[in-house]
């Protein structure tokens, strides 16, 4: 066993001391503790200089261990105090198919990882992750669906385009304007001629989905009938706009459970919608934009066409969603159950 000089040892009980109330005080101690043994006779200088690593390293590692430890203490409960439950989806006897929302949590092991990175210096950033539900859409089966998650702050447009083109190119252009994705739903019979207009809309952000093929009222068609007018227009979006769609709006929103059968058959959520601009009756714009202030909410999907009311009145209906802390994105993404970080509340 090495003997070390007295003085050593006291230098070694001074860093322990010293070292116990703060780390930046071992750093200045070790270092004249250093220079002073580096001046011992040789014979005792290795042994000094041993000495005063040990104490360092023993110091540095119990305040280390002891930071670990009230860290882990800290976050866990932090962890406890802002964990938000997943909402499941679920089968609503009004609005059907209602999806479910992600919850959230800490996510302590990488906050762990994050604060020693930092040397766990305050104040902890808090590393979250969502948590999924237990029953999502898919295992609801067959279901139309009328809405988001009513807690999931965001809202979508939905253009079903069946005719005309004169005022799509204006609301096209305030979309672009506002930074705002919608989803079209086209009719077989209009993209068979406006697919490069498709393709066009497409390249700028926007999400396709499937208006039947012939605007028929597809509850008055059997079952090989609801198939034909889904399956056209599927083709068409296929191979002719390249799409991989995953939904089906009804004409006229007139469907029967073989309806919603087929097109979950064919692998395409049946999509209805939570709020109607009624645009085709040719109304005011600022009543449309009135009806949208009043009435949208989290989750809302609203129907529009590309007419002249909802062309005019696209501006202030979007101005109205945000104004009520809403963002705005395409079906599928009101529909997923993930959070929208943008618009929660900043988190520490």
């Amino acid at each position: 066993m090495k003997r070390y000089p007295i003085a050593t040892a006291a230098v070694c009980l001074g860093l322990l001391l010293v070292g116990l109330e703060n780390s930046e005080a071992v750093d200045g101690f070790a270092a004249r503790a250093r220079e002073q043994a580096e001046e011992a006779p040789a014979a005792r200088r290795v042994p000094a200089m041993e000495a005063v690593e040990a104490a360092v390293r023993l110091v540095t590692g119990e305040e280390q261990e002891a930071d670990r430890s009230e860290t882990l203490r800290k976050i866990q409960a932090e962890a406890e105090k802002r964990r938000e439950a997943p909402v499941n989806a679920r089968i609503d006897p009004v609005w059907k198919a209602v999806p479910g929302y992600n919850g959230l949590e800490v996510d302590v092991e990488a906050t762990m990882q994050l604060a020693e990175e930092q040397g766990y210096r305050e104040p902890l950033k808090l590393v979250y992750k969502e948590i999924p539900p237990a029953i999502g859409l898919d295992q609801l089966g067959a279901q139309p669906i009328y809405m988001g998650n009513p807690k999931k702050k965001m809202a979508a447009l939905m253009v079903n385009v069946a005719w005309g083109d004169e005022f799509l190119e204006p609301l096209l252009a305030t979309l672009r304007q506002e930074g705002v994705h919608a989803t079209f739903f086209f009719d077989g019979m209009w993209l068979k001629k406006n697919a490069e207009t498709a393709r066009r809309i497409l390249s700028e952000g926007h999400e396709a989905g499937n208006h039947a093929y012939s605007h028929k009222d597809m509850s008055k068609l059997d079952r090989m009938g609801n198939r034909n007018e889904i399956s056209k227009t599927e083709a068409l979006l296929t191979g002719g706009v390249g799409v991989k769609n995953k939904l089906f709006a009804p004409p006229s929103g007139d469907y029967s459970q073989t309806t919603v059968q087929v097109a979950h058959e064919l692998k395409l959520r049946t999509i209805l919608w939570t709020l109607d601009t009624v645009d085709w009756k040719k109304p005011e714009p600022s009543s449309i934009v009135r009806k949208v202030e009043a009435k949208v909410a989290p989750g809302t999907l609203i129907l529009m066409h590309p007419t002249s009311s909802s062309s005019a009145a696209l501006k202030g209906m979007i101005q109205a969603i945000r104004s009520k802390g809403l963002a705005l994105g395409t079906v599928s993404e009101v529909i997923s159950p993930e959070r929208v970080p943008e618009v929660e509340s900043t988190r520490q």
